[in-house]
């Protein structure tokens, strides 16, 4: 599965979508879902949650193993996926539709260190 153009990442293997009247949504990529196996309980953070970029903000756990959430940016929780939590996984199976994780209201400028598709591209194969 490739990577959306429109997207942004970050090195811990998550996607930020463009923000849009300062709301982004979050989720990990393909890639990070595929290392991970089948993903069987996903704990998010909680709308009104502020979270950190680059902090852990919730787990996923899979038939492997578990792995922290980390959020690629600095802000206030204003949604989470109900299905993904219901339904974990679609986070397999739709990494960049329906298996999104949260929305965050961003605090501020967006991280510098967040990579394009080509960058997160070589970053995964290098």
């Amino acid at each position: 599965m490739s990577n959306p153009v429109e997207l942004r990442y970050s090195k811990e293997h998550e996607w930020l979508s463009a923000v849009e009247d300062g709301v982004a949504t979050v989720g990990i990529t393909a890639y990070a879902a595929d290392a991970l196996g089948d993903v069987v309980y996903v704990q998010l953070p909680e709308v009104g949650d502020t979270v950190s970029a680059g902090e852990t903000c919730g787990e996923l756990e899979s038939t492997k193993s578990v792995s922290d959430l980390y959020s690629p940016v600095t802000g206030e929780v204003t949604e989470v996926n109900a299905a993904v939590v219901e339904e974990p996984a679609l986070v397999n199976s739709e990494p960049f539709a329906g298996g999104w994780l949260f929305k965050v209201r961003i605090d501020g400028e967006l991280p510098g260190d967040l990579l394009d598709t080509d960058g997160y591209t070589a970053f995964t194969q290098g």
